[in-house]
């Protein structure tokens, strides 16, 4: 140990600052956007501008939410015109495969699969 402060209570003495500051947690926690319970709220004004805060967050929320549902629709039907266009050119590929093969004459298949060498060699 090389004082009152090493390495290791530092990170510890970084933690309990924010706990000695008694008025920062409350100003912090009105500031971020969320659902507010408003019942709590005595006065007329303050309760009316807690529920248009709670409308606020909510109609910024469901905007986001149909903006990223639209970016995700628009991909997927990207993705299906390209998947049709595959299935269209495989398809093509294999009609065109097929007409080839009834084109050339089909080779006879022997049933009994030895070849002549090997029947003369036993």
């Amino acid at each position: 140990m090389r004082g009152p402060m090493n390495n290791r209570s530092l990170p510890l003495m970084l933690m309990m600052v924010p706990l000695c500051m008694p008025g920062s947690g409350a100003a912090l926690a009105q500031d971020v956007p969320g659902i507010e319970i408003c019942t709590v709220e005595k006065k007329m004004e303050r309760r009316t501008s807690c529920l248009q805060s709670n409308i606020n967050f909510l109609q910024t929320s469901l905007t986001r939410q149909v903006t990223d549902s639209s970016r995700k629709i628009e991909a997927a039907n990207r993705q299906i015109q390209v998947l049709e266009s595959t299935v269209a050119d495989l398809r093509k590929a294999v009609a065109e495969l097929q007409a080839a093969s009834r084109k050339q004459p089909q080779s006879p298949v022997k049933e009994d699969k030895k070849t002549p060498a090997k029947q003369e060699a036993k």
